[in-house]
């Protein structure tokens, strides 16, 4: 299974669906800050499964706050970060302990607009970067194995 995922997209979402295009992913996932960003992915791609939370700039956004959703053998926590305080400096422990509490082996996030991956405590972070803003716009694959490994990679927009 082959999952995109994109985060702040800040309205500017064109480079996300050519991505979605090139890698025909399985599932597609949109972190927050770009809640019309969402619906046009979902109306670009209505075949594929797309996940979402809301971010600090979708105020009146539809998606929660944060999911945990199963993406084949692997169960993933979903959220923006802005109710994580520490990622913007560095300090992931609250994100870890939410993920652990669900069961997730992978914690996606966004917000800080820095692509980055790691892993504490037996939970895998990634956090795909900001795909709408700034000189090196960023996404993220995270391929996914029937025997419930995986692997993610941060790509260039």
């Amino acid at each position: 299974m082959l999952v995109a995922v994109f985060s702040d997209t800040h309205g500017s979402v064109g480079r996300a669906v050519e991505a979605v295009r090139r890698t025909s992913p399985d599932a597609i996932i949109h972190l927050g800050d770009g809640e019309r960003d969402v619906e046009r992915l979902r109306a670009e791609f209505p075949d594929i499964p797309l996940y979402s939370v809301r971010g600090n700039c979708d105020h009146l956004g539809l998606s929660p706050d944060k999911a945990v959703v199963q993406l084949g053998a692997v169960t993933a926590f979903l959220t923006h970060g802005h109710l994580y305080s520490g990622l913007r400096w560095g300090q992931p422990d609250a994100l870890v302990y939410a993920a652990q509490e669900a069961g997730a082996q992978l914690a996606l996030f966004g917000h800080t607009h820095q692509a980055d991956y790691f892993e504490i405590g037996g939970v895998k972070l990634l956090n795909p970067g900001s795909a709408g803003q700034g000189a090196k716009r960023s996404w993220a694959t995270v391929q996914i194995f029937d025997n419930g490994g995986f692997a993610c990679e941060i790509k260039e927009l």
